[in-house]
């Protein structure tokens, strides 16, 4: 798969905005937010750096909620 940068560290998928099965939290069904490093810690000011980690996959609930974080080789689209 190639990916597209789409700046501050979040790179292009194609399932972005999509429902996706996560396997690596029990098949859990989420929808794809985005591709992006993540965040340590409670820092809720202003990004004036990327991290020089590896994106994660950010998936919320389909109905609203807390989002989580996968590894993006463990989701694939829902059916």
């Amino acid at each position: 798969m190639t990916t597209k940068p789409l700046g501050l560290g979040h790179v292009d998928h194609p399932l972005l905005g999509h429902r996706v099965v996560d396997h690596a939290h029990g098949d859990r069904v989420g929808v794809l937010r985005a591709l992006a490093p993540e965040v340590k810690g409670n820092n809720l000011g202003p990004v004036l750096s990327v991290p020089d980690t590896r994106p994660v996959a950010w998936l919320a609930p389909e109905t609203g909620g807390l989002e989580w974080t996968t590894d993006p080789k463990a989701i694939e689209a829902a059916k």
